[in-house]
């Protein structure tokens, strides 16, 4: 990749890393749905900005059914699930856990995809990241059930993210990658109104609250997406999807300086085991991968 593309792969990096400081700071004031809400809201604002002036958003309603099952399970469902689970884990734990995304396209390939099927330093690497999972979740969540309940709710939300790249990868391959992901926005905003209306706070949040959830639709969701895809007509989504393994040492970083949370021994071998063993179960996707396939809409966001 030459520089430019280095260079936005990682700002891009930098912005998903943050997300789970926002959401945290968010938490301060609004609920869980609402988070989820404001964020898909503001980034369907932007995606639709950008998609439809370009005819993205055309020829989409026939594909209306599935749309509103990926957005069901790869953006409202993880983005609550995440938002939730932050209430009882730190972010720098959050943005770790959501790494086993490619853990669970490895462990789930076994039954639906062939192509997937882990083997050799793949197989390794699932078992790695397995190992990572436990680390956290029985050493740093290990003195809280509520603790426990939430870093497995993200990893929940990881589980999803997987779900979801396989019913993209089958059913909407021929989509705009962009309008698709307006759309998801779209449909997500509409399948997570209920549940914010149901829990609106129940008096006026603060500025910093508000402020980072906009942050966290219109550049975490909205701006970054557009960011991600103009990375992949450059480098192709292989490449471009190495933004997924440095995004959680950003989410470490921030949440360690900015929010003063704690960095154990444990966080730091389960970064490791986690996102290193995600990168050996990627690989044979990685050296396979289709350049002119992209990943699905959730698949490299937090």
């Amino acid at each position: 990749m030459d520089r430019r593309s280095w260079i936005y792969l990682l700002v891009l990096a930098a912005i998903w890393g943050g997300s789970y400081l926002l959401i945290e700071i968010g938490l301060r004031d609004l609920s869980p749905a609402m988070i989820a809400w404001g964020r898909v809201a503001m980034g369907a604002v932007v995606l639709t900005a950008i998609a439809a002036p370009r005819g993205l958003l055309g020829g989409l309603r026939s594909s209306a059914g599935i749309i509103t099952l990926v957005a069901a399970i790869q953006v409202a469902g993880p983005f609550l699930l995440i938002a939730l689970g932050q209430q009882e884990i730190s972010s720098s734990l959050a943005g770790i856990l959501v790494c086993s995304a490619p853990l669970f396209t490895a462990i789930l390939a076994i039954w639906v995809d062939q192509e997937e099927r882990s083997t050799g330093v793949r197989l390794a690497g699932v078992a790695a990241g397995l190992l990572g999972v436990i680390v956290l979740l029985g050493v740093d969540l290990s003195g809280s059930g509520a603790a426990l309940l939430g870093g497995l709710a993200v990893l929940l939300a990881g589980l999803g993210y997987a779900v979801g790249g396989f019913i993209v990868k089958r059913r909407m391959t021929r989509v705009a990658p962009l309008g698709l992901a307006a759309a998801v926005m779209i449909v997500s905003t509409v399948l997570l109104a209920p549940a914010a209306l149901l829990d609106l706070p129940s008096q006026a949040p603060g500025l910093g609250p508000i402020s980072a959830v906009v942050a966290l639709g219109a550049v975490g969701t909205g701006i970054a997406f557009a960011i991600f895809y103009s990375l992949i007509s450059w480098v192709g989504p292989a490449r471009a999807f190495v933004v997924t393994y440095i995004a959680p040492a950003f989410a470490v970083v921030y949440g360690v300086t900015l929010l003063d949370e704690g960095l154990t021994v444990a966080t730091v071998a389960g970064l490791v085991l986690i996102v290193g063993g995600s990168v050996l179960a990627a690989q044979g996707g990685l050296s396979t991968t289709d350049e002119r396939s992209v990943p699905a809409v959730g698949s490299a966001a937090p």
